[in-house]
């Protein structure tokens, strides 16, 4: 052995007693972090059943208090002094009544597009629980799929907020489901179902199926026929977008689908289907006290689409607006003396008017028609907000945009430039030829721009929109308030000069509100 394999021998056991050492700190700095993170995932699985357990404790007692709860405030909407233009009753519209009052047609109907396992699940039915979770996260940006039992839609509405109701989260979701099995160990199904039936919103005011037999068909729920209640059955997964009083063709589709889903379960065989389909419903008129009716309801729409129409309904609200009875009460009267007046000789029968405060933007008056309740002018129908062709009230919008500045600050076109007023024609994709013609057949050769418009003349504006291109004006008008154009500039011509393209009275009063503020849209 030399001295070399000596020393070599003699230092390997020191060698392997490092490496011993090592892995023992190894192993033992990884036992620490593993009970670090247990003891992390323990205390925070720890706050969050606490947080949970008092969340369901909140639930629970909501669920306890199912039968007795009050759930309505009114909501008011006034005008600018304080004065009542509409009370929105959410407790005048609902009236509780056993499930021994509903009728028979109207129970299955519900079951049947609602809930089709109602009377065999825990509260909740797993498998389209699955389903709906597998299609989330498929497309998560879609919109999300529900799968909510009767039981889970009357926990969700009793037992949430309105922003927990409302938000979509998979926690609500958890917490729904729990819920909703504990509610089931708790109520019998006839209980459930009675609450669920006099507690669900149908539209319109109407809470429970006892106010939407009254507010849609004007008779008790006992009375309803088949067609009718499956109408109403119809509703509650959409009352607002389904509402039979504005959308009967949409109410009509879901209606035939509640039909379909009654006869798979063997309820009706496909003569009924047809025949209950086909009946015609008869809906009661909706008589309700508005001062200012349109503009009210123009509001309430704004108010459904920003908070949602349960909470508009129930929330006890106190919505001051910026309209003026004063001014309203006077364009009412102005506007029938008009119709009166000119309505004989140019067959008028109806009139709408909005006036606006240009430096804010207020609506101090808004009138639809000349009267809300008049079935023969469709005087439910708020013209102020429907498109209608402008005519030549378009021309100074045309204008001003041919007198704009443009990105360079250069100016194309002044007031004491010369147009031709002559006759002009132009080519159309369809092989015809368009050409403009002015109120009184006749052309007037050169005029300047300011008396071309000051005359109204019809060429000399097509002449303008072509020189500075339909795009350049979509987006001018676009700036000025002008929404109900489309962005697409090939959907439109010269004729959009004279007023081709529809556009609705509000949005041309901010127009012109727009050109009385000095060329400022207040928003």
């Amino acid at each position: 052995m030399t001295q070399y394999q000596s020393r070599q021998t003699e230092t390997a056991p020191r060698r392997r007693g490092c490496g011993v050492c090592l892995a023992r700190a190894f192993v033992g700095i990884l036992i620490i972090i593993i009970f670090m993170v247990f003891a992390g995932v323990v205390i925070i699985g720890g706050v969050i059943y606490v947080n949970w357990t008092q969340e369901l404790e909140v639930g629970i007692a909501r669920l306890n208090e199912a039968r007795t709860r009050e759930t309505f405030e009114t909501t008011r909407i006034l005008d600018r002094n304080g004065e009542v233009l509409w009370e929105i009753f959410g407790e005048g519209n609902r009236t509780r009544i056993p499930l021994s009052q509903m009728p028979p047609d109207l129970i299955r109907a519900t079951i049947a597009v609602e809930d089709d396992t109602f009377y065999d699940n825990i509260g909740l039915d797993a498998p389209s629980l699955i389903a709906a979770l597998i299609a989330n996260l498929r497309d998560p940006n879609g919109r999300p799929v529900g799968a909510s039992t009767i039981t889970q839609q009357l926990v969700r509405h009793i037992a949430f907020d309105y922003d927990e109701r409302t938000a979509v989260s998979y926690n609500r979701k958890a917490k729904e489901i729990v819920l909703a099995w504990m509610m089931t160990r708790n109520f019998t199904k006839d209980e459930i179902l009675e609450l669920y039936l006099n507690e669900i919103y149908y539209g319109n005011l109407a809470y429970g199926i006892e106010a939407a037999a009254q507010t849609y068909f004007d008779k008790p729920a006992a009375e309803l026929t088949i067609a009718e209640a499956t109408m109403l059955a119809a509703l509650p997964q959409s009352p607002v977008e389904l509402d039979p009083l504005t959308n009967l063709e949409g109410a009509k589709e879901r209606q035939w689908l509640v039909l379909n889903l009654m006869a798979s379960e063997g309820y009706l065989d496909r003569t009924q289907v047809e025949t209950i389909y086909q009946q015609t419903l008869t809906f009661a008129p909706q008589e309700v006290s508005l001062v200012a009716p349109h503009f009210a309801v123009y509001v309430r729409q704004l108010l459904e689409a920003q908070f949602g129409a349960e909470f508009v309904a129930n929330g006890g609200l106190q919505v001051t607006t910026t309209l003026d009875l004063n001014y309203q009460r006077l364009a009412e009267q102005l506007a029938r003396q008009h119709v009166t007046a000119v309505g004989p000789e140019h067959n008028l029968n109806n009139a709408a008017l909005v006036a606006m405060k240009p430096g804010s933007g207020e609506i101090l008056a808004m009138l639809g028609s000349v009267d809300y309740r008049d079935e023969a002018i469709d005087g439910h129908v708020n013209v102020t907000l429907t498109p209608q062709q402008p005519g030549s009230a378009i021309k100074p919008l045309t204008y001003a945009a041919a007198l704009l500045p443009n990105a360079e600050g250069e100016v194309n076109w002044t007031a004491a430039d010369i147009l031709w007023d002559v006759e002009v024609e132009y080519p159309q994709l369809d092989g015809s030829r368009y050409a403009p013609l002015n109120y009184d057949r006749r052309f007037h050769g050169p005029v300047r721009l300011r008396q071309a418009l000051a005359n109204s003349y019809n060429i000399p504006a097509v002449l303008l929109l072509q020189d500075i291109g339909v795009p350049a004006f979509l987006e001018f008008a676009q700036r000025m308030g002008i929404s109900s154009w489309q962005s697409d500039a090939s959907q439109y011509g010269l004729s959009l000069a004279l007023g081709g393209g529809e556009v609705t009275p509000l949005e041309l009063t901010t127009a012109y509100a727009t050109f009385a503020n000095g060329g400022q849209r207040v928003f």
